[in-house]
């Protein structure tokens, strides 16, 4: 069971960093509440779960070819500064009232997922941190144990990913509508830093890589 909880905690130390998905599930949460923040969290854990599946199935060498991390690096900048311009463009909008804009479920979903599949940030910490996981786990216990301490991580996750969209929610039940507009300014601008960055990796994998 202490295995079982460390490794519970393993995963929500691996998703509290701030990151653009986080920065969106603000964003979401402030702008349409709760569930539309809860979702782009759940793309981005879907998203995590293709490459642990990708890791998990051993097609490390195919993530690691430049020309693919190049791609998803451009991708993802197209992604961060559509989003972050988005939500400059609705930061506005935004109401102290109960009412939620009509912005279906399904568009966050993809946002998050989205936002994590094209993260070669991801592939890196997927590769890095449950590779090895999976390495000293796969050395000490059966197959069916590595599947429970893979899924006790992934329950911090999805921790991280709840406790993300009740703090935005919060924020927007309790704030003033200025102050409101101002954290969705600065999450719409840090997506937007977020997708420059990607873009300037983009340009530096395809021209300068050896």
């Amino acid at each position: 069971m202490s295995t079982f909880i460390s490794y519970l905690f393993l995963g929500l130390s691996l998703a509290a960093p701030i990151g653009p998905v986080n920065a969106a599930q603000l964003e979401k949460g402030i702008k349409n509440g709760f569930f539309h923040s809860w979702f782009v969290g759940l793309g981005a854990m879907v998203a995590d779960a293709c490459y642990m599946m990708l890791v998990y199935l051993g097609f490390v060498h195919f993530l690691e070819k430049p020309i693919i991390q190049s791609f998803l690096w451009s991708f993802g900048s197209f992604v961060l500064i559509y989003t972050g311009v988005e939500s400059l463009i609705g930061a506005g909008k935004i109401t102290t009232n109960n009412t939620r804009n009509s912005e279906p479920l399904l568009k966050s979903f993809f946002s998050g997922f989205f936002m994590s599949i094209s993260n070669p940030l991801t592939i890196l910490f997927w590769l890095g941190i449950y590779g090895s996981v999976l390495a000293k786990t796969a050395s000490s216990y059966n197959t069916d144990q590595l599947l429970l301490y893979s899924g006790a991580m992934f329950c911090g996750l999805l921790i991280w990913d709840i406790s993300m969209a009740l703090l935005a929610s919060i924020f927007r039940r309790f704030l003033s509508r200025s102050l409101l507009t101002s954290i969705a300014y600065i999450s719409g601008l840090s997506l937007i830093g977020f997708g420059f960055y990607f873009g300037y990796e983009a340009i530096k994998s395809l021209f300068f890589f050896n």
